[in-house]
């Protein structure tokens, strides 16, 4: 996942997507206010072939020798993202011979391959970042099966829930590499202190929170509203737990009305919070004018005083906090998204970027086995802000105890996990700036007593994009 806007998904074939069950419940937290819960899945200790991963103080992956050989990959992250996949790209390099440069991808990244592509000059390897995108990609034929070792690498240390993901018809196109946790809110421990505040568990203890918070003076949400996706995710999660998952799949698919009952609660229950300005950084507008890295530095910046005390968003926020001079497990604590409504289980939505071949080459096939390893994910997993699906990845690699827990939860659900809604909905319905559910959710933020209206927009652009 971006930690800026994240690409469209593409409009989906005839075929329906397979989606991943949900993870509905986390456990405890621990006392540095990340999740905790069981130890990582049992996971094999040695990459096939015999060669021992780092996990179990081995070598690492077998890699083919590619001196003078050049390769491109295209992806949309930029900044401190970009700086660390580069690291992976230049351990690449270091281990095969290869000459690799990245390639900055335009939103969406489906657009910009396919202009590629028709140019004739198609990037070796592209990170797409929704299950949709992968679709549409095979279903033109721009991307090529995933070879041999590179399976061979998924099925030792991934989930088959992680490896459907990439598939397509039964046949394996994407390597998932960075995974999210889209279900956490983190919050400035000191402005917590102050107010006298607790982690809350359900929603109605997070607006007790929220406002305990605004009583002590700081304003208690910042909201990223600028980037539309920052609202979707906030739908999705009070979606999954109040509606269920069964629901959720339904809606995701358009199998039920955006009119439906279901998304009136959903949409009223986050217009408790939307619709008192009170309670949001900026109110409405400032909101609306905030894109996400700034509601994460503007949450961990001006110690007690900060312009907002809580920000909702994934593991990747922690890349955010990086550029503040607050400390994850002290000034940055995180807790569980709240479990909305009665009988509600704390949700967790998921999200991801996958790696696929658009050259059948020794070299494309060759980093897809190196990005489906250990070997790989450990180098931006010690840098932060990065949760990999890999099994098999010793959690020692990360490098804080909030990181660790939250990559644990994630590998302990197995294939258990709901996996991002609107990455799973067309491109012109789920991740377009300014059209769709990015625009409707906008708006509603700007008036949320509007659940009526919202409603109807949402069910006309989605009959539009899903041809129903």
């Amino acid at each position: 996942m971006r930690t800026t806007l994240r690409t469209s998904r593409t409009p989906r074939t005839s075929r329906t997507p397979r989606t991943a069950k949900a993870i509905t419940t986390l456990t405890a937290l621990t006392a540095l206010g990340a999740l905790a819960l069981a130890g990582c899945g049992g996971a094999d200790s040695a990459d096939p072939g015999g060669t021992p991963s780092p996990s179990a103080g081995g070598k690492g992956v077998s890699l083919p020798s590619l001196k003078g050989e050049k390769i491109q990959v295209a992806a949309v992250w930029t900044g401190p993202e970009q700086e660390n996949f580069t690291k992976v790209l230049k351990e690449f390099e270091k281990r095969t011979g290869a000459t690799v440069t990245f390639v900055p991808a335009q939103d969406p990244i489906v657009n910009f391959l396919g202009t590629k592509i028709a140019g004739g000059s198609p990037p070796d390897v592209a990170m797409l970042p929704q299950v949709g995108a992968i679709q549409q990609a095979a279903a033109q034929k721009w991307i090529k099966p995933v070879g041999p070792e590179a399976k061979a690498q998924l099925a030792a240390h991934y989930s088959k829930g992680w490896q459907d993901l990439g598939a397509v018809d039964g046949t394996q196109y994407g390597v998932y590499f960075k995974a999210a946790n889209k279900s956490l809110i983190w919050y400035n421990n000191a402005a917590f202190e102050n107010a006298g505040a607790s982690e809350p568990k359900t929603w109605k203890e997070f607006l007790s929170t929220a406002e305990t918070i605004s009583a002590s003076g700081v304003t208690p949400v910042s909201v990223g509203g600028a980037d539309g996706w920052t609202l979707t995710d906030w739908f999705e999660n009070i979606y999954l737990s109040q509606a269920g998952p069964a629901k959720y799949d339904q809606l995701a698919k358009h199998e039920i009305k955006w009119t439906d009952a279901s998304v009136t609660k959903a949409l009223t229950t986050l217009g408790e919070l939307f619709g008192k300005p009170n309670l949001i950084a900026g109110g409405a507008d400032g909101a609306l004018q905030t894109e996400f890295p700034a509601s994460v530095t503007q949450t961990f910046s001006g110690g007690d005083q900060p312009k907002g005390a809580m920000v909702f968003e994934g593991d990747f926020v922690s890349v955010n906090i990086a550029q503040t001079s607050a400390k994850i497990g002290t000034d940055a604590k995180v807790f569980p998204f709240p479990a909305v409504g009665e009988g509600g289980k704390a949700p967790v939505v998921t999200g991801g970027d996958a790696a696929v071949a658009l050259k059948d080459t020794k070299g494309a096939q060759a980093l897809l086995t190196f990005l489906a390893s250990p070997d790989a994910a450990a180098i931006w997993a010690k840098a932060g802000g990065f949760l990999s699906p890999n099994k098999s990845l010793d959690p020692a690699a990360y490098p804080n105890d909030v990181q660790r827990e939250i990559a644990k939860a994630l590998i302990a659900a197995g294939d258990d996990f709901r996996f991002d809604m609107s990455d799973q909905m067309p491109q012109s319905f789920g991740g377009t700036p300014g059209k769709g559910e990015w625009k409707a959710l906008q708006d509603f933020l700007k008036n949320p007593k509007d659940v009526a209206g919202t409603q109807a927009r949402l069910e006309a652009d989605a009959a539009k994009a899903y041809k129903n």
